[in-house]
């Protein structure tokens, strides 16, 4: 019965896509292509998103940097003296040296969780942008359809990709002209 009913939605499917094809073949559709891991990298959107990023994230970096250094320092200090040092001076060191182990492996996970956060949360945002961005220009250009990441094949002459990155450079522009007024 399943086996039946998939059978007879494949047939449906495929006699709407021969019509939709027949409609498109009939009419004249203005269709456009984006790149949109193009506009990922290229957008300015995306750089100055990155940057934020970096900044937000570069004084936890370097004190990460800074305790992996302490650490390697201590245990350079402890395999050296080891030999000389007391039991108890000994366990002491040893087990110092353990929790700042785990410290730093605390709050190099603590940092990595937050920066993967953070660059989702970004993302999404951008993504957004993009899409808002696709969507005005392609209305604007009276475009019927636009496709995105599942294109096998697009020519030049479809592929509008260069003409959203040129509104998403003008938007970004305009909007920090307007915050640099503020």
């Amino acid at each position: 019965m399943f086996s039946n009913s998939m059978h007879g939605l494949k047939g449906v499917g495929a006699a709407c896509l021969l019509a939709v094809s027949s409609v498109a073949l009939g009419a004249d559709l203005n269709i456009g292509v984006v790149n949109i891991a193009r506009l990922l990298e290229d957008a300015p959107q995306a750089r100055a998103a990155m940057q934020s990023l970096q900044d937000e994230f570069a004084p936890r970096q370097r004190e990460i940097v800074g305790k992996q250094k302490e650490l390697r320092e201590q245990e350079e200090a402890f395999q050296r003296d080891a030999a000389v040092m007391g039991e108890a001076e000994r366990r002491s060191s040893e087990k110092t040296l353990r929790d700042n182990q785990r410290e730093l492996a605390r709050r190099q996970n603590e940092y990595l969780e937050d920066l993967n956060l953070r660059r989702n949360e970004e993302l999404g945002r951008l993504q957004r942008s993009l899409l808002q961005e696709v969507q005005n220009y392609a209305r604007s250009a009276n475009y019927d359809l636009i496709v995105g990441d599942s294109v096998l094949f697009a020519s030049e002459a479809v592929d509008i990709t260069s003409a959203v990155l040129a509104g998403l450079e003008s938007r970004f522009q305009a909007e920090n002209a307007t915050s640099s007024n503020q």
